[in-house]
């Protein structure tokens, strides 16, 4: 996972170097100077400019930071404020911190929304990603009965490829332990969570060994459902 993360990242950066010019005259070119508009035209030049977006930040600094920042703030549309959002979310720097604030106070009695918010977190490639997502597990916003909040916060971590697959193990204890939990409340979601585990054999010998101890600590639950210990079963069978 690290390995791939980082010929990503190489990519990204080496494309970005090789196009800066076209790329920033293209990011300024698809800015719409109109309203907001739905059509097919309108929103492939937006999808355009946040593709621009991403090779425009590459470099992650607190200039990339400004960008995506000011991507953000001056948004009159989800997608492009997601976008915005999307950029920083891999950075360390403060402007994240105040635009995800900033976000969660104007749109926090939209659930839907907030799961938008909890998901961009949740992705993120930052160190402190599991640190982060368990302490969004404490937030009002997050109900672990609800099925749509676990997805949108412990469904997006599970995919998110390079910290779930840390190498201390904790991203695996992560959605073990929400598995766990879930199974007496709703053994189907559990079921499905558990598929994060589903591809272990694919992995280097010591992130194998965690994902199979995972597995045999949920296989072994006492009062496991039916579904979750067939599923598991048969992922360790």
């Amino acid at each position: 996972p690290v390995a791939i993360h980082l010929a990503r990242r190489a990519l990204v950066h080496a494309i970005a170097r090789a196009h800066q010019n076209r790329l920033a005259q293209l990011y300024e070119h698809m800015r719409d100077a109109g309203d907001f508009s739905p059509d097919a035209k309108s929103a492939g030049r937006r999808a355009l400019r946040n593709a621009c977006l991403r090779y425009l930040t590459a470099d992650d600094d607190e200039a990339a930071a400004g960008l995506a920042d000011a991507h953000y703030r001056s948004a009159d549309n989800m997608t492009d404020m997601i976008a915005g959002l999307a950029a920083l979310t891999r950075m360390e720097s403060p402007l994240r911190d105040t635009a995800f604030t900033h976000f969660h106070d104007r749109f926090k009695k939209d659930a839907l929304v907030l799961d938008k918010w909890m998901s961009l977190q949740a992705g993120s490639p930052l160190p402190d990603t599991v640190t982060a997502v368990r302490e969004l597990m404490k937030h009002p916003a997050f109900d672990i009965k609800n099925p749509n909040r676990v997805r949108a916060l412990v469904g997006a971590f599970s995919v998110n490829h390079l910290r779930f697959h840390k190498d201390d193990g904790s991203g695996y204890q992560l959605v073990g332990e929400v598995i766990r939990t879930l199974d007496a409340m709703n053994p189907q979601v559990a079921a499905r969570m558990a598929g994060a585990f589903e591809s272990w054999r694919r992995y280097d010998p010591a992130r194998q060994g965690l994902m199979r101890a995972e597995l045999k600590a949920i296989n072994s639950l006492s009062g496991i459902s039916p579904n979750l210990f067939e599923v598991t079963g048969k992922m360790l069978g």
